[in-house]
């Protein structure tokens, strides 16, 4: 019955996507703000029904930035995607170049106020992103990253990489470590969405200005551990992590003030 269940869901989940992209195509003449939010009504409303048909709910913990901010977050599945674009107020995210030719999802992407990205440019686009902000010609906002660049199933690793730090380095805006263990009900693989909790947690802020070691090694160890309490807390056993210590700024404060 589950399997069924998920099957309709899965089914409809995108026939609603091409019912609420062709009703809201009007805000893309409107605004940044108004296709952002079609989208956003796209995700919340996905979420509703994927707990509704299949009893797999979803839970935001933490508090969402509401300015401008790097957003930095554990990528388990589709889910995720779905429950951090309607958690903030404006985000958006880097995307390939080549998705601005994608039917109807290309132009809502870039009306929302994504950035394409060319092979080897991304510091190029960011730079120029930052301008316009100073300028006047955009907004202020979210933007969204997986410091992983793919989606790890719970339970497995993959190396933190280091363009996220780039990225914070050029923005000098606080970054967001988001923990998920969305994973363990809607896994990347399979299309079975299972019953339970899915929680999304926006962790403690990096404050901007840390060297890259610092940043990576806080970056991980936040979104890894979170991610491991959640997942703990829904009951998946989490094999031990050695590599990941406490929290390195938490760490070198302690030490600052031994020293005194």
């Amino acid at each position: 019955m589950q399997m069924l269940r998920s099957l309709i869901f899965n089914a409809l989940m995108y026939v609603w996507m091409g019912i609420v992209g062709l009703a809201g195509l009007p805000a893309l003449a409107v605004s940044a703000d108004a296709t952002r939010r079609v989208m956003s009504f796209y995700a919340r409303s996905t979420v509703k029904m994927l707990a509704v048909m299949t009893g797999l709910r979803t839970e935001v913990r933490g508090t969402p930035p509401e300015s401008g901010a790097l957003v930095a977050s554990k990528h388990q599945s589709f889910l995720d995607v779905l429950v951090l674009w309607a958690a903030v107020p404006r985000p958006f995210f880097v995307m390939k170049s080549i998705l601005r030719f994608a039917p109807m999802l290309g132009q809502y992407a870039l009306r929302a106020g994504c950035i394409p990205v060319e092979r080897g440019k991304r510091g190029e686009a960011i730079r120029k992103m930052l301008a316009e902000i100073r300028s006047g010609k955009r907004a202020d906002g979210q933007l969204l990253i997986y410091p992983q660049g793919t989606r790890v199933p719970p339970g497995t690793s993959a190396p933190y990489k280091i363009g996220t730090f780039a990225m914070y380095e050029q923005l000098g805006q606080p970054c967001y470590p988001v923990a998920t263990n969305v994973g363990l009900f809607w896994p990347k693989r399979g299309v079975t969405r299972r019953r339970g909790l899915g929680v999304l947690e926006f962790l403690e802020p990096i404050p901007p200005g840390l060297d890259r070691a610092t940043f990576m090694a806080v970056l991980e160890q936040r979104i890894e551990g979170g991610s491991n309490r959640l997942m703990e807390e829904a009951g998946f056993p989490v094999p031990p992590m050695p590599h990941l210590h406490g929290d390195p700024v938490v760490e070198a404060a302690r030490a600052a003030a031994r020293k005194k």
